[in-house]
């Protein structure tokens, strides 16, 4: 699939020759703007794979639009095209989250390679983020369900194997996570956990 780009520079000669090239080498232009806040706003209706953001720009400069883009999760990722590249824009350029950054004039051989570089690493960001979401559900999880087997226990008088056998078969009869049934004993007996807690 092609991905997906915005151009976002108040310089009209630049958009076209960025779209040139993008267009050249397979990627899709989705959309061409001249302002920081028409990149935030044609962001939040493609959701497109890459933003390259020109620094100074009217209504929003590059570096806030870059910012609300990244922090609302409006694209894959963002590319700063700038002119300077002292260290103070470098500074809020990785703080705003951006995730890659070439310096105008703008050549294929330096703007495809952070394009590239940059969708990789954005990949194994997300890829990492996703471990870290499963990672803490299964830990959520577990919690649960060991409230859930010290309901049974206390209540039912079984012991912590039977508990968790219990909560087993009933989800695997369901067809149900245990979590979810852990979560139903634990609502079923939210007045026997009231007494538990005082």
């Amino acid at each position: 699939m092609n991905k997906r780009v915005i151009i976002a520079d108040d310089e009209p000669i630049t958009r076209m020759d960025l779209e040139e090239i993008l267009t050249e080498h397979g990627y899709r232009v989705v959309g061409s703007v001249s302002t920081g806040l028409d990149a935030v706003e044609l962001s939040r209706k493609e959701n497109p794979d890459i933003v390259l953001m020109d620094v100074k720009m009217p209504l929003l400069d590059g570096i806030k639009a870059s910012s609300i883009i990244n922090s609302e999760k409006l694209a894959g990722c963002v590319i700063l095209l700038t002119a300077y590249s002292d260290e103070d824009i470098i500074n809020k350029a990785i703080k705003a989250g951006v995730m890659g950054y070439v310096v105008k004039p703008i050549s294929v051989s330096s703007l495809l390679p952070a394009i590239e570089v940059s969708l990789a690493k954005q990949k194994e960001i997300d890829g990492i983020k996703d471990e870290v979401t499963e990672l803490k559900e299964k830990i959520e999880g577990r919690k649960i369900i060991e409230k859930a087997k010290g309901i049974l226990s206390k209540k039912e008088g079984l012991s912590e194997k039977e508990s968790y056998d219990y909560i087993r078969k009933i989800a695997m009869d369901k067809g149900y996570k245990m979590v979810k049934v852990a979560n139903a004993i634990i609502l079923d007996n939210e007045e026997f956990n009231d007494e538990q807690d005082h």
